[in-house]
């Protein structure tokens, strides 16, 4: 299991923006970046920097994943035929915690990944306590019956700040969803642009 080295709305305020889409991101309230240098006006970033950025941002995004695990996603989106960025978006998709994120059974990533950590989660009715695990299409994601009146699964459920997107469908009553295909960049309902391109163009030249 990954460990999680930094609070996650640092992530939000070094990138300067809510990537969650979450109400109670510092962002919300301050712009600038975190420390006694934040508000310094900044110079114009490097492409360099922009893409490192994209990078930072898209892997902070799903947990903060390491830079080894990040790396080997990108790898095999690079080997798969097809659009290197969309390969990319649809294998982090694919992962068990971020399924489990996207049918709102949890309110954050950084939850869904503990969820299926704690064994809280069925893949077609075998127990799977691995986050990174991968889910195909017509795969059935259910929580076990002894974790169904769990309060994170019950405030996660009645959040509106974000929508269960059509990629998966969700039952709230039977706490079941099923993953029906994997989308693609503009099927995936980030609350900020994230930009694959420049992730590729960033391993690309290092």
């Amino acid at each position: 299991m990954t460990k999680r080295t930094s609070a996650k709305y640092k992530i939000d305020r070094r990138m300067g923006e809510n990537i969650w889409g979450r109400p109670k991101s510092p962002v919300n309230r301050r712009e600038f970046g975190p420390g006694q240098h934040g508000q310094r006006r900044k110079g114009k970033m490097s492409d360099f920097g922009l893409q490192l950025r994209a990078k930072q941002k898209l892997k902070g995004y799903y947990g903060d994943l390491t830079e080894k695990q990040f790396r080997r996603i990108y790898a095999e989106a690079e080997r798969v035929r097809g659009d290197t960025g969309e390969n990319l978006i649809g294998l982090l998709e694919r992962r068990l915690d971020a399924v489990v994120y996207r049918a709102k059974f949890v309110p954050t990533m950084f939850a869904a990944r503990q969820f299926v950590n704690h064994g809280h989660v069925r893949v077609n009715g075998q127990k799977v306590n691995i986050p990174s695990y991968r889910v195909k299409e017509g795969d059935v994601i259910e929580v076990r019956n002894r974790s169904k009146q769990l309060a994170v699964l019950l405030e996660a459920v009645q959040l509106a700040e974000r929508d269960v997107p059509d990629y998966i469908d969700a039952d709230h009553t039977k706490m079941t969803a099923k993953f029906v295909r994997t989308p693609g960049l503009g099927d995936v309902p980030y609350p900020v642009m994230m930009e694959p391109n420049l992730v590729i163009e960033f391993y690309a030249q290092n």
